[in-house]
């Protein structure tokens, strides 16, 4: 059983990575397209939203760990 919660927690945390990344990405690229003066700020943003976006599967590795050696 700990290992299914285990695998259940890393896998939910990289599914919700993954689109929460794809948003990020794509309503950057439509944001550069309408207005491509602000490519530069809309890109420092967009990069900052992913980092904080990558710490989902992180968290969820450290309680699929948490699960499985519990």
């Amino acid at each position: 059983m700990e290992v299914l919660a285990a695998a259940l927690a890393v896998g939910l945390g990289a599914i919700g990575a993954g689109v929460g990344n794809g948003m990020i990405v794509s309503k950057t690229v439509e944001g550069i397209a309408r207005q491509p003066e602000l490519q530069g700020k809309l890109q420092t943003t967009m990069f900052i939203g992913v980092g904080i976006v990558e710490v989902v599967p992180i968290i969820g590795v450290v309680i699929g760990f948490l699960a499985f050696f519990k």
